[in-house]
């Protein structure tokens, strides 16, 4: 079997990617060439039929990923694939399954079923719920829980395998105040330190390469160092990206595609020159970011400090931004928690699209129009422009005005303006858009 980066390095592409190219107003041979680059990635399991997959990297629009999933304070298998249902409807162009407590299997392929976008997993958690003891674990734990994510048909998953000794050495050096902040991560320093091993999924790497392989498995190359505060933006995360920069060649080798996962909390001067760094050592490999947060005291709010973390990460080449929700750090969401995290993360990679090469042109008509709807009245057409049309409509009929809006009621300028200049000053094509 092939898998899709082999066949793109091939000049081959399956049918359904046809799709996708459309969907992205790209020219597919274009897009083909990015896929045998490792520039663009499109997650697809070769077990699962996906209704919605999705391009993510270059010249394709940002995308935003859910995080879903129960803890061991609540298990509710329901309301995670509800959490689920209302990510996708609002925007999310991936889910995550990020259960750590339950039956893991059954909860993993609930949400399987309904996930009609990419899915993705951390198979770490479940490998240490297999022990009493996390450090109990077998070098084969960290794989088994792999090989069986993917035999479910998961499409990416978080791997942290750039956490090895020679990075453990720099963190050990560091003046961290949190430490390490990624669960996974954390997970496996736990293991190396108590049993002074390496990383297997490390050492093991080529054998982790087989199994993503025999399934086309995107790998999520995890950042196990990412800072998680703003004091702790230090050499420790700048080592692992080294070492996640030698990953990516080795998984472009071997025909998997891959993804780099990058920094969650970071001042906003420090956004722009990581990411482009983080672009150059790992040859433009698709980048995964959490947020990055630019303040720690946004407790109730961290989904906007994140958004406001993704537009300059965005601008700067970020290409996948997981959302937050306003539970962060705080508690597990709740249901409208998700629907608030994906709307907000969903306007960011729009702003995002308005400036990124290859997209904005496409991102900017949705604007423009916008702005013909404002102009002529038409609510109907601005409710279905909105990103989120339902809290749009709800906000402005609980004070609805006989004039405009009330906001401004017979002030409303763009009323006043029309009727003084008699609509012909502004000299519009009102159905041309001029980009």
């Amino acid at each position: 079997m092939e898998t899709l980066m082999e066949m793109a390095k091939a000049g081959k592409y399956p049918e359904w990617l046809r799709d996708v190219a459309k969907s992205e107003g790209i020219e597919l041979d274009k897009l083909v060439r990015l896929i045998a680059k490792g520039e663009v990635v499109v997650p697809k399991n070769v077990n699962r039929e996906l209704r919605y997959p999705k391009a993510i990297g270059r010249f394709v629009s940002t995308k935003i990923n859910a995080n879903v999933g129960t803890s061991i304070d609540f298990v509710n298998v329901d309301e995670e694939v509800e959490k689920a249902i209302i990510a996708q409807r609002y925007g999310a162009d991936a889910i995550m399954d990020l259960s750590t407590a339950g039956d893991l299997d059954y909860i993993r392929r609930r949400l399987l079923e309904i996930a009609e976008v990419p899915f993705g997993t951390v198979p770490i958690y479940q490998s240490a719920r297999m022990k009493k003891v996390v450090v109990d674990m077998d070098e084969d734990d960290f794989f088994k829980s792999v090989e069986r994510h993917a035999k479910d048909g998961v499409d990416f998953m978080t791997i942290h395998a750039g956490i090895n000794k020679f990075t453990l050495d720099v963190l050990k050096k560091s003046d961290r105040l949190l430490g390490v902040v990624s669960r996974g991560g954390a997970i496996i320093v736990g293991w190396m330190v108590h049993n002074e091993k390496e990383n297997p999924y490390y050492k093991d790497f080529d054998y982790l390469l087989e199994i993503l392989r025999e399934y086309d498995v995107t790998i999520s190359l995890g950042d196990a160092l990412r800072p998680g505060c703003l004091h702790d933006s230090d050499r420790a995360k700048f080592a692992e990206w080294v070492v996640l920069g030698e990953l990516v060649e080795r998984c472009r080798e071997k025909g998997v595609q891959c993804i780099v996962e990058g920094p969650g909390h970071m001042p906003a001067d420090q956004i722009a020159p990581a990411v482009k760094a983080m672009k150059v050592v790992t040859k433009n490999a698709p980048l995964y970011l959490l947020g990055p947060l630019v303040t720690d005291v946004a407790l109730g709010y961290d989904h906007i400090a994140g958004a406001m973390g993704a537009l300059i990460a965005g601008m700067a080449g970020a290409d996948f931004i997981c959302y937050l929700t306003p539970a962060e750090h705080l508690a597990l969401p709740t249901v409208d928690d998700v629907r608030e995290g994906v709307v907000v993360t969903k306007i960011a990679a729009h702003a995002i699209d308005l400036v990124k090469e290859g997209v904005r042109e496409r991102a900017r008509k949705i604007d423009y129009e916008m702005s013909l709807a404002r102009k002529r009245f038409d609510w109907g057409r601005q409710f279905k422009l909105a990103i989120d049309s339902e809290r749009a409509k709800e906000i402005w009929s609980r004070r609805r005005s006989k004039f405009a809006c009330s906001m401004c009621g017979d002030l409303c300028a763009i009323k006043i303006a029309q009727k003084a200049l008699e609509r012909n000053v502004f000299n519009s094509k009102d159905d041309v858009c001029e980009g």
